[in-house]
């Protein structure tokens, strides 16, 4: 099987009803292999929709991974109940003594904010230099991906004059990338920011690559080798209805905001959307797993010590 998650957390039933195959932590304990150990911080609203956008994308590997999911010490969830976190999450200060193969940072709904002006931004430097030593690979998603280009490379993040929302145009500016095999030239992606990085920011960073380019919307995916760290700015990993959910939140909310682009057919939100980018969201998980299984050590206390020793020596 693919993904061991807790029996009770509430993605499984709907997991199951998909069709992905969910181990049980029952089973998973009786099987005498090495599972690949996953991480997500999750510091998105609503975390059990995240919980579950990622484990679908995490399951549909036929390699056995093992999620853990994690959050922020110093930041109270207000929409999450808190049976749910302490149930089902360790804070970030819980597994820092762990080692994981792979590692993701969500997106969190906190873009107008200078980075320093975020509540927890001093615990998420600190995770992110730990990713450095104590994660084979990581994935930072939208503002994680922001937060992450700005703390490693000083990269800005630039506010846009109105949201980019909505289902946009990408190209594939590398089709030799390892995690790009598969991807078509020409592709949608779902976006929902009020900020962005500028390509040229971007590219002038030390050991960062453009992967996935937008000429309405700019950089969407970026790789740097170094530490295996991919940058993904915008939501690939969206449900069907993510952007209709949230389009119906701010109109209750008298926010005003525009429908979103390409998204609903024939502009109409009484009309369900297409999704026209899960093929390439699994591609997109399917290869970064297999790269991190391909390449990270066997014996989980081995990663990033060759990390630890260049940051040491500096």
């Amino acid at each position: 099987m693919p993904i061991k998650i807790p029996d009770t957390l509430p993605a499984y039933e709907t997991l199951i009803a998909e069709g992905v195959r969910v181990k049980t932590e029952t089973v998973a304990e009786r099987q005498d292999i090495r599972p690949l150990h996953f991480g997500l911080l999750n510091l998105m609203p609503n975390k059990i929709k995240t919980e579950l956008q990622f484990a679908r994308l995490l399951g549909a590997s036929p390699l056995q991974i093992e999620l853990s999911l994690i959050r922020v010490g110093g930041h109270k969830a207000k929409n999450t109940p808190i049976e749910h976190l302490l149930s089902f999450y360790n804070t970030w200060d819980e597994v820092a003594d762990r080692k994981f193969d792979g590692f993701i940072i969500t997106g969190a709904p906190i873009e107008t904010l200078a980075f320093e002006e975020v509540t927890y931004w001093d615990e998420l430097k600190e995770i992110l230099d730990w990713t450095t030593t104590h994660c084979h690979s990581t994935m930072n998603i939208c503002w994680g991906a922001m937060a992450a280009a700005y703390h490693f490379h000083g990269v800005a993040k630039h506010l846009l004059d109105k949201k980019a929302f909505g289902i946009y145009r990408h190209q594939n500016l590398k089709p030799s990338s390892i995690y790009l095999n598969g991807f078509s030239d020409d592709f949608q992606v779902p976006v929902s920011r009020w900020t962005e990085v500028r390509r040229a920011e971007l590219a002038s960073a030390s050991g960062m690559e453009i992967l996935i380019d937008s000429d309405e919307v700019g950089p969407c995916l970026a790789h740097e080798e170094f530490a295996n760290r991919l940058y993904m700015f915008n939501h690939i990993e969206y449900d069907s209805n993510s952007l209709g959910d949230e389009y119906r939140r701010d109109v209750e909310a008298n926010v005003p905001v525009d429908l979103p682009h390409n998204y609903f057919p024939g502009d109409d939100p009484a009309r369900t959307p297409q999704n026209r980018w899960r093929s390439h969201a699994h591609l997109l998980f399917g290869n970064w797993i297999n790269e991190v299984y391909q390449t990270t050590p066997y014996h989980l206390e081995e990663i990033g010590i060759d990390r630890q020793i260049d940051r040491e020596g500096a």
